[in-house]
């Protein structure tokens, strides 16, 4: 099956550009996309912002970042839509009320929380996030916005990698729109 390209060329090779790739990070055979380069160049990071809040505006009431490189693409992109962010963090970083939920990893299991009185009822809510891996964060989140009342709208990544099959994990209810696809 064929993938229609979400973001115009231009975009995907803003970001291209930008992506550093590592090898043996964090593990030996491991190839680690850094996407740090991108976030220090002050143009380019600003327009990719600037292109994300013309493609969600009026289409969400909040964006949820993902700790911790969805806080660092979440925020600017709430702030130039005009709408608030959520942060959705690993266990024990957030004063209570908290909800919670535990979800595997491919090695072992971790546990996201949220506030749920930054969500109100029938928020719609756009979930952001670096990388696009096994799903089990997205899903997690997409969980976490469900119990706080909140309606997740789509899930937005730089880059997503294909071979540890996120997408097919978290199915079609929610659109998965990635830049990058490797």
């Amino acid at each position: 099956m064929g993938e229609t390209p979400i973001f115009p060329k231009d975009t995907v090779e803003l970001v291209e550009s930008h992506v550093r790739e590592v090898n043996d990070f964090p593990a030996p055979g491991v190839l680690f996309r850094d996407i740090t380069p991108l976030i220090a160049d002050a143009h380019a990071f600003g327009k990719l912002i600037e292109i994300l809040a013309d493609r969600y505006r009026g289409k969400v009431d909040a964006v949820a970042g993902l700790e911790s490189r969805g806080f660092i693409l979440g925020a600017p992109l709430a702030i130039a839509m005009g709408v608030g962010m959520l942060t959705i963090r690993k266990a024990g970083r957030l004063p209570g009320p908290v909800v919670g939920i535990d979800y595997d990893l491919e090695y072992g299991s971790a546990r996201m929380e949220l506030q749920p009185f930054t969500v109100e009822d029938g928020m719609r809510v756009l979930v952001i996030d670096d990388v696009l891996a096994t799903g089990g964060t997205a899903s997690a989140a997409f969980n976490l916005i469900e119990q706080a009342g909140g309606i997740p709208t789509a899930l937005c990544v730089l880059l997503e990698l294909k071979d540890l099959g996120g997408r097919e994990r978290l199915g079609d209810a929610i659109p998965i729109e990635s830049v990058l696809s490797y």
